[in-house]
């Protein structure tokens, strides 16, 4: 249509090409005047843009439709500029994702030839053995005194000196590098991550050295040094980390820094003590510009600087570790981490173990989440915004760290942060402990609002407790307490939690009355991967007990939820949430609470990691059975996980027993609800002869979807169903696009069967399902269809219902096409119950 060229030869200017092909010619001056008014009005429909025109001179001999030509071609140009110019971050950006995977084939060359040559030695010395086993000694004696000569360290420890400080910086920046860019270890790619230009980087974990290591690699738009600044910042990171001290510095020769630190990491269960760390932190400048940041224990140093045991934590040891950062074309850095701890798993329970000695947990909590903090930094570096409720994203990631520090402080509960146990009841369960320190409550801001508060409500206590799951996805169990909270939380005590938070005396919380009036999620931010988000709970219709009055409204609760993905390996899940106010100020106070589940065997399902509710491949009966649980065995033979929990409540001090009782049996109520919906969301029951219980009367799984799929050919005349060469037709009915729900023939109809759509639609889980009727699914008008047409179902066998809006069961609206229900009969022709498919069905 047009074509535009800029900086004529002919005294400079531009020229555009018109539609007619001539072209229209602009002097220096008008293409400044023109340049000037794109600027300060860019949108073309302006009237203040037309103003200007009419106002300029130097434009008033240029017809309107050559300047909308020029403002046209104008916007082109910027348009491309801003193309090119991503296209160009684009390809910086492949071009060093390139040059890593480069560099990390090299590597894992290397590391095939050394084990190639490892192999070729053994393979030698063990024949030459074998041949000297006839004429050789090999007492006890001499195989003991071999061992004690191979465990001879190759470099005896440094002293204390500055001179052996740097020596033993030297052999520690020697050693991580090695681990980094060589084959120091035997590195395997972590299960179920894919590189990629869109993935977090390059992540593995060790085979077969000592302790538990991992290694990550990847592309961060933030330069080498503020890389550095923000990794040896680990408490601004590091969820697990409570205290980092620097307790010495000192400069090198050679423009590097040595630190001495003392670090102090939270315990994840109630069940272990935390772990400490007296560390050499070196940071240096390597010859090609490389900036690295390493460190190790000191723990076996000669005649160094020792730091004495500190009591209720134990003492691990880091080997050598850090941060390899480089600078990249273009700006950002490529980066190489290295973490490599052994935690001593001796000192925690046998069934804890696997905590302590997984190279994948490690990788989870530590490795990966430095690269991803710092990928949610250049994020919002490079895009700065405000998200939700006004709050910038550093701001929100303040809230987030307080809420997960104060959950770790309850579980561990410190003396040293004033916590004291208090007598147990006999049953040891669930663990009491109070705090009353200042520090306690400044902590939480108990104080807030006038100061009212903190002199009624001066102390807190926690209930915590952990217990053991057994065949239940962490993802899937904590999915469904995020979701129903009903079906687990007393809502009288939430009312209680929100109302001890504001200032003023509160009460103890009374019955349950009425029990929850809806819970409305509000989302409030997320994390780049999503794999982290916060949100605002708002409970509605709840009540706060104060001097004996109750007074209705809303209960807000600020929770953070990481863990979700079932594909996802490996990953602990974390629910924690706290009540806040509706003002939802900064310096609102925060009392966290919540749930923690760990996986304790996160390497034996690592090859399967979709372990949801698929009836397809868990329902079926018979042979078929007998196969989903051959070829499904990792899914639910041997899952395990530990789970976490912790509740805090703020009370006045002549009020403590009675809050001790009402907190300890609140836990406890907790853990049997736990352990009621574990047993039934276990995957391992679908395929056994115990499998998932529908209601009574209700037929095994392939058996109602073969009724289901039967009944809707002799009502409507069609297949529901297009079968796939041998695919079994619950696997088909499971993975149907539209969604197909059963209801029972009852005077108020439940719902007893959904496939996976239906579950989506819904916003539910199969456990949950049944508690859900059908009028509660939709509007007002829906209802009077229902109840109108309910008749023609029961007589005809079918009915076709027009399009409209129904409600899931969190109360939000979902569109439909249109929807269809039939009878289902059973073999012998009688009706079973109701099924309904809405088609098409979207959230409004």
């Amino acid at each position: 249509m047009m074509a535009v060229s800029s900086g004529s030869k002919e005294g400079g200017g531009s020229k555009v090409l018109m539609d007619n092909g001539k072209y229209v010619r602009y002097t220096p001056e008008q293409v400044e005047a023109l340049e000037r008014l794109y600027h300060e009005c860019p949108k073309p429909s302006s009237l203040r843009r037309q103003q200007l025109i009419r106002d300029c001179p130097i434009l008033s001999n240029i017809e309107p439709k050559q300047i909308k030509v020029w403002f046209q071609n104008r916007r082109c140009r910027e348009k491309q500029r801003k193309e090119a110019s991503r296209l160009q971050a684009v390809n910086r950006k492949l071009t060093a994702m390139n040059k890593l995977l480069m560099e990390e084939n090299d590597r894992l060359q290397k590391q095939v030839s050394h084990l190639v040559y490892e192999n070729t030695f053994f393979r030698q010395h063990t024949q030459q053995n074998q041949a000297a086993l006839a004429t050789t000694d090999t007492s006890c004696e001499s195989v003991v005194t071999s061992g004690q000569r191979n465990l001879t360290p190759q470099h005896p420890p440094r002293d204390a000196s500055p001179a052996g400080l740097l020596s033993i910086a030297e052999e520690t920046l020697a050693e991580f590098l090695s681990k980094a860019t060589g084959t120091a270890v035997e590195w395997v790619q972590m299960p179920g991550m894919k590189p990629g230009p869109d993935s977090i980087g390059i992540v593995a974990i060790s085979h077969g050295c000592p302790g538990v290591a991992a290694r990550a690699c990847g592309l961060v738009g933030l330069e080498p040094a503020r890389v550095a600044e923000i990794l040896k910042d680990r408490l601004s990171w590091y969820r697990d980390c409570r205290t980092v001290d620097v307790l010495n510095v000192m400069s090198t020769g050679n423009g590097g820094t040595i630190e001495l630190l003392y670090m102090q990491l939270y315990a994840p269960t109630t069940l272990a003590p935390g772990r400490d760390f007296w560390l050499l932190r070196y940071t240096s400048l390597l010859e090609d510009g490389s900036l690295v940041v390493c460190e190790r224990s000191l723990n076996n140093t000669q005649n160094g600087p020792a730091m004495p045991a500190v009591q209720h934590f134990v003492r691990a040891d880091m080997m050598p570790s850090g941060y390899l950062i480089r600078p990249c074309e273009g700006g950002g850095s490529i980066i190489h981490i290295v973490d490599h701890m052994i935690l001593e798993p001796w000192s925690v329970p046998e069934v804890l173990r696997p905590l302590y000695e997984s190279s994948m947990l490690l990788a989870q909590r530590t490795t990966m989440a430095a690269l991803r903090h710092l990928r949610q930094i250049s994020q919002e570096v490079s895009q700065p915004s405000v998200t939700g409720w006004g709050r910038r994203p550093a701001a929100l990631r303040a809230l987030s760290q307080r809420l997960s520090k104060g959950f770790n402080e309850a579980v561990n509960g410190f003396t040293d942060d004033g916590w004291s146990l208090l007598e147990s009841d006999g049953i040891d369960d669930v663990t009491l402990l109070v705090n009353s320190s200042p520090s306690k409550m400044m902590g939480a801001n108990l104080g807030y609002n006038g100061g009212g508060f903190a002199s009624v409500t001066s102390s807190v206590l926690c209930a915590k407790a952990s217990m053991l799951l057994q065949n239940v996805p962490p993802a899937i169990l904590l999915r469904f307490l995020r979701e129903h909270r009903s079906e687990w939380a007393d809502s009288s005590i939430d009312a209680y939690s929100a109302a001890a938070i504001k200032a003023g005396p509160c009460n103890l919380p009374g019955v349950r009355a009425g029990g929850f009036g809806g819970q409305v999620i509000l989302p409030l931010a997320h994390t780049i991967e999503h794999e982290e988000f916060m949100e605002v709970i708002k409970l509605e219709n709840m009540g706060y007990y104060r001097d004996d009055m109750t007074i209705p409204g809303d209960v807000f609760l600020l929770q953070l939820c990481s863990g979700v993905d079932e594909n996802a390996v490996g990953t602990s899940a974390e629910l924690i949430f706290a009540p806040i106010d509706a003002s939802f100020s900064d310096d609102a106070p925060i009392l966290p609470s919540g749930f923690r589940i760990i996986p304790l065997d996160s390497t034996s399902d690592a090859a399967s990691p979709n372990r949801t509710l698929d009836l397809a491949s868990a329902l079926e009966v018979g042979t078929a059975g007998s196969k989903a649980g051959g070829e499904n065995s990792s899914h639910s033979g041997s899952t395990k996980s530990v789970m976490t929990i912790a509740f805090q409540f703020a009370f006045e001090v002549h009020l403590q027993d009675n809050i001790a009782t009402m907190a300890r049996q609140y836990v406890r109520s907790i853990i049997a609800s736990v352990q009621r919906v574990s047993l039934a969301l276990s995957p391992s029951r679908f395929g056994s002869q115990n499998a998932f219980h529908l209601p009574p009367g209700t037929p095994e799984a392939q058996t109602l979807a073969r009724w289901i799929s039967s009944s809707y050919r002799f009502y409507l005349g069609v297949e529901l169903l297009k079968s796939e060469g041998s695919e079994p037709i619950l696997k088909s009915l499971w993975h149907h696009t539209d969604a197909v729900l059963c209801c029972s023939l009852k005077a108020l109809p439940v719902f007893t069967f959904a496939n996976q759509a239906g579950l989506d639609m819904l916003e539910t889980t199969l456990v949950a399902l049944q508690d859900i009727t059908l009028e509660k699914i939709f509007d007002d008008n829906g209802k009077k269809t229902l109840c109108s047409e309910f008749p023609q179902i029961m007589q005809q066998g079918f009915m076709c219902i027009q399009g409209g809006i129904c409600l899931s069961s969190m109360g939000r609206p979902v569109s439909y096409e249109r929807a269809v229900a039939w009878k289902v009969l059973n073999e012998e022709e009688t009706a079973h119950c109701i099924c309904f498919m809405f088609i098409n069905w979207s959230f409004v």
